[in-house]
This record gives C-alpha cells, structure tokens and sequence, in this order.
C-alpha cells in the first residue's frame, strides 16, 4: 500500500475542485429543480428530493478521491486515457441536469444518462488497472446513476408533456 506524503494533499484538492466545479455547473441547471420534482408525477419508490443533494455530494468526494488516486500513481502523462475518460463522464454529469431540469429533455437526458453509465463503467476498470481502490470507490457512483437512470425513465414516460 502506498504511503500518502504531505506534498500530494494539494492534487487531492485540485480534484475535489474539479468534482465539485462539474457539480456547481449542474447544480446551476438544478437550481429550482425542488419545485420541478415535486410537480412530477412519481412512482411510489421514487426518493423525495431533499436526498439528492446530500447522496451526490458524498458520490463527488468518492470521485474525487479515486481520481486523485489514479493521477497520484503517474498523472496524466501515464493515465491519459484513464484520466480523460474520468473527465468526459464529469462533463456528462453536468449536462444531464440541464437536459433534464432546465431544457426539460426526458428523452435527451435519458440518452445523455445511458452514455454516461456506459463512459462511468469503462472509468471504473481503467481506474480498477491502476489503483484497485479507485476502482471501487466508483461502485456506488455507478449505482446510484443506474438508479437515477430508471428514475429518470420512470419520469420521462409518467410526464411526458413536463419532460417531452
């Protein structure tokens, strides 16, 4: 196991930065999305929306920790494709709020979701050849966006005129 020194904490923050930019970014499209959850038609396993903010914040600091991990094992001069596509997924998480929340885009952002469960799953096993651990601190990210993934499906055909 390899021992952390004091002089890698700032690459720590430089990654909990650019997690939580990419979730500031979405959260700006997410903004009055209270509002819109609760007018939508939900099914009955459906959270209440007081959950998302806290469960996505714990998932940013696991994904910021596993790529910290990844770029600590030789940056991205040696994890280039393992880093890039961890930044390509952080681009799509951004945007699906505003294909959902602000545009309003049931079926967009349900393509845009199954492409960004797709790109997580590949990041999961670049990061799993590297480091194993940032390998598995992406398993509940995967997870909790397989679950937003049927939520998301579940909205879109329960509201199809608030989500065309």
């Amino acid at each position: 196991m390899t021992t952390t020194k004091l002089g890698e904490w700032p690459g720590l923050a430089m990654w909990l930065i650019v997690c939580f930019a990419a979730a500031a970014i979405g959260g700006g499209a997410s903004a009055k999305a209270v509002g819109f959850y609760e007018q939508l038609v939900k099914a009955a396993w459906a959270p209440p929306a007081f959950l998302f903010g806290p469960v996505w914040s714990v998932l940013f600091v696991l994904m910021s920790i596993s790529a910290w991990l990844v770029w600590q094992s030789g940056g991205f001069q040696k994890h280039r494709t393992a880093l890039t596509f961890f930044i390509v997924q952080l681009v799509l998480n951004a945007l699906w709020s505003w294909l959902f929340f602000a545009w309003r885009k049931g079926g967009a952002a349900m393509l845009e979701v199954s492409i960004l469960w797709i790109l997580i799953a590949i990041t999961m096993v670049l990061f799993w050849r590297v480091r194993p651990l940032a390998g598995v601190l992406l398993v509940p990210y995967l997870a909790w966006v397989s679950f937003a993934s049927v939520l998301n499906y579940s909205l879109w055909q329960l509201n199809p005129v608030l989500l065309g």
